[in-house]
Parts: C-alpha cells; structure tokens; sequence
C-alpha cells in the first residue's frame, strides 16, 4: 500500500509538462522496471533555474521527480553533481538514508522498499544525464 504522503508529494504538478524551453535535456528509462523520464533543464551562471519533466512511472519516481525538480532550483550544477554521486555510491546499505538536501526523499525509501531505489533516483539518473556525467 502506498503512504498517504507519497500520493501527497507526487500530486505537486506545478513543474510537469515539458515547453521545448531548455539548455540541457534528456531521457532516461529504468531497465529494472520500465519506468521513463524526460527532462528539460534551464541553466543559468552554472545554476538550475529550472526543471520541466514528465514521467511514465510509478508513484514513486512521480514523487521524486517532483521532489527533486523543486530542491534543485538556484543550485550550483557541480554541487549537484558531487551530491548525485556520493548518494548513488551509499545506495547499497539498506539503512540509507539520503545526504541533507535530500532528506525529503527518505520518505519515498523505506526498509521494505529499498529495491525500489532505482525507481526514486530516477530524476538524478536523468540530471546527470542531460548533463553528460558519468
């Protein structure tokens, strides 16, 4: 059963819908699961202005991919980067929790659904993506 909250976090539609208004986007899909996600990001001065998506997904990428689109705004795309992936080197411990900035997003990952991970990480997957990180 999926929490209350989540269905809370994931109906915050302000930044769905992609414009054709971008510096950087791209698409990603989840080969575990089959979810999908495009972005479109606008950048300024090395800073997120802005990020647009839509998803094909489950309520637990639609949530992150909210969460995310609104903690990213006005910051510096080589902290976010750096963040992305010191979180993606912890993902295997099953007591996770997410670094400061994304505390947030240890509402969507519990004990019980931590193989969901990939689902919620979805959104960064696709930011370092667009910005051609590996």
């Amino acid at each position: 059963m999926i929490d209350s909250k989540i269905i809370k976090i994931a109906s915050y539609t302000q930044n769905v819908g992609l414009k054709n208004k971008f510096t950087h986007k791209c698409s990603v899909k989840n080969t575990l699961c089959g979810d999908s996600i495009k972005t479109e990001f606008i950048v300024n001065n090395s800073k997120i202005k802005s990020m647009r998506y839509e998803t094909e997904s489950c309520i637990l990428c639609e949530a992150s991919a909210s969460l995310f689109s609104k903690k990213i705004k006005n910051t510096e795309i080589r902290t976010l980067i750096k963040e992305i992936k010191e979180l993606k080197t912890k993902k295997k411990d099953s007591n996770y929790n997410f670094p400061k900035r994304f505390k947030e997003f240890n509402q969507l990952i519990k004990k019980k659904n931590i193989n969901r991970f990939n689902c919620v990480i979805l959104p960064m997957e696709a930011f370092l993506k667009a910005f051609k990180v590996r």
